[in-house]
C-alpha cells in the first residue's frame, strides 16, 4: 500500500504513534525496511537523500514503487533534505509520494518563500511537502550533514511557518544530530521547546536526526507529538558491523552468501525502533479505512 505522508501521520497522531522513516541507500537497505514493516505490521516511510538517489538511480524506483504498492503494510516513499525544486521534481517523477525541502539554512522569510514554491506545485498533484525550521546537529558521521550549532525551532516561528507555507508536516529542531554521537557527548533534548511547538501547531512534527538517541528521550518525544523519526545511522551501522565480521573471517565473496546475515541485523535496530515508536501492528488500521470503501461499494 503506497500513500502519501498526511495520509500516514495523520493516523499516527490520531492513534498517538509514530512513524520510522529509514534512509534506503540500495536495495538490501529497501528489503530490511520492506520486510521489518511486514514481519511487524508497522507503517513505515522508505527515505531517499538526494545523494541516496543520485547512487541507485531513478530506475530503481521502478521496483521500489511497485513492491510498495503491492504489500498488505502501508509505506511512504520520501525525497529526505530535496535541496531545490529540480530535485524535488526529480523524485516526483521517480514515483516517490512525499517530499522534503530543506531550507532550514536560508534566512526565515526566504525558507517561505522556497517551501511555499514546492508546496504549490506538489498540493496539485496529492505529493505531501515537510519543511525545516530550525538547525540539525552534525555529529561528522553522516552524509545528510548539519551544522556545528543547533539552532533551535521557535516555537512562534512555527506557527507563522506552517501558516504562510501550508507544509503538510513540519521537522523541528530541539536538540538532535544527523549521525552516530561519539562516545563523550550525550544528547538532550528539549522536550519544553517540543511542547511548545506543539501548543500552536496542529500539523504532524518530525524528528531528524533519532539515531542514537537515549531510548526513553524518543519514547517522552513520541508521547508529546512527533508522527515521524528519521533513523538512517543506527541500522545501517548494524548492516555494515555484521558485514565486516563476516569478511573479516570468511573468503565468501557472493551477496547472497554475504549479506543475509546483515539484512537480519538491521531487521532488529528497525524493529526495535518501530516498538519503540509504537508503530507495530498499526498497520491493521490503515487497513481499515482503505478497505472500507470497496466494502461499502458492495453491500
Amino acid at each position: 500500500m503506497l500513500i502519501n505522508m498526511s495520509q500516514m501521520l495523520e493516523i499516527a497522531k490520531e492513534n498517538r504513534f509514530a512513524v520510522g522513516a529509514f534512509n534506503v541507500a540500495d536495495s538490501n537497505f529497501l528489503r530490511v525496511v520492506i520486510e521489518a514493516a511486514e514481519e511487524n505490521d508497522s507503517p513505515a516511510i522508505i527515505a531517499v537523500h538526494p545523494t541516496e538517489l543520485d547512487f541507485v538511480k531513478d530506475e530503481f524506483f521502478q521496483y521500489a514503487v511497485s513492491r510498495a504498492k503491492n504489500s498488505s503494510v502501508p509505506f511512504v516513499i520520501h525525497m529526505d533534505h530535496g535541496d531545490s525544486l529540480a530535485s524535488i521534481m526529480r523524485a516526483i517523477h521517480c514515483g516517490f509520494t512525499s517530499v522534503m525541502i530543506d531550507g532550514s539554512l536560508l534566512p526565515f522569510e526566504e525558507n517561505i518563500a522556497v517551501t511555499k514554491e514546492v508546496v504549490d506545485v506538489c498540493k496539485t498533484i496529492g505529493i505531501s511537502v515537510e519543511g525545516e525550521l530550525g538547525t540539525i546537529g552534525n555529529t561528522g558521521t553522516t552524509i545528510e550533514g548539519g551544522v556545528s550549532k543547533v539552532i533551535y525551532t521557535k516555537p512562534e516561528d512555527a506557527e507563522e511557518f506552517v501558516a504562510k507555507t501550508g507544509i503538510d508536516t513540519l521537522a523541528v529542531a530541539i536538540g538532535t544530530a544527523h549521525g552516530i554521537y561519539p562516545k563523550d557527548v550525550k544528547p538532550e533534548l528539549k522536550m519544553d521547546v517540543l511542547e511548545q511547538i506543539k501548543d500552536r501547531v496542529d500539523i504532524p512534527l518530525v524528528l531528524h536526526g533519532g539515531s542514537a538517541n537515549p531510548d526513553e528521550e524518543i519514547a517522552r518525544a513520541v508521547e508529546i507529538g512527533i508522527q515521524k523519526i528519521n533513523i538512517s545511522s543506527d541500522y545501517k551501522y548494524a548492516f555494515y558491523k555484521k558485514c565486516r565480521e563476516i569478511l573479516a573471517s570468511t573468503e565468501l565473496w557472493d551477496p547472497n552468501a554475504i549479506y543475509p546475515e546483515c539484512i537480519d541485523a538491521a531487521k532488529e535496530v528497525v524493529k526495535q525502533k518501530m516498538g519503540l515508536f509504537n508503530s507495530i501492528g498499526k498497520a491493521s488500521i490503515y487497513r481499515e479505512i482503505h478497505e472500507k470503501p470497496f466494502r461499502q461499494a458492495f453491500n
